[in-house]
């Protein structure tokens, strides 16, 4: 796994913005736990996926990634459009996305 993703985690995490995400976009590579300096156990993610802007970096643990799309187009980062069904009608907003693009 070599390239631009779009990884979609099981939980959500802090960007170094302080915004909560549950995506990350960038340049991926997977590499061992040696990347956080201490050996993991058999109970612990053994491979992480570390994805990297020009100046910044993600770490995620390979049991944290639930999708991937690889992709070089950089994701909308402004309001996206979504929706919610109350009492049986359907109400359009636009919310801040949950994508944090690394830089």
């Amino acid at each position: 796994m070599k390239g631009k993703y779009l990884i979609t985690t099981d939980a959500w995490f802090y960007g170094a913005d302080g915004k909560q995400y549950k995506s990350v976009w960038g340049e991926v590579e997977i590499v061992s736990d040696a990347i956080l300096g201490i050996k993991t156990n058999v109970r612990s993610s053994n491979w992480f996926a570390k994805v990297s802007g020009e100046k910044n970096h993600v770490i995620i643990a390979g049991c944290q990634i639930h999708y991937a799309v690889k992709t070089d187009e950089k994701p909308n980062t402004g309001l996206t459009p979504d929706y919610t069904v109350e009492v049986g009608e359907v109400k359009n907003y636009n919310r801040p996305t949950s994508i944090y693009v690394v830089e």
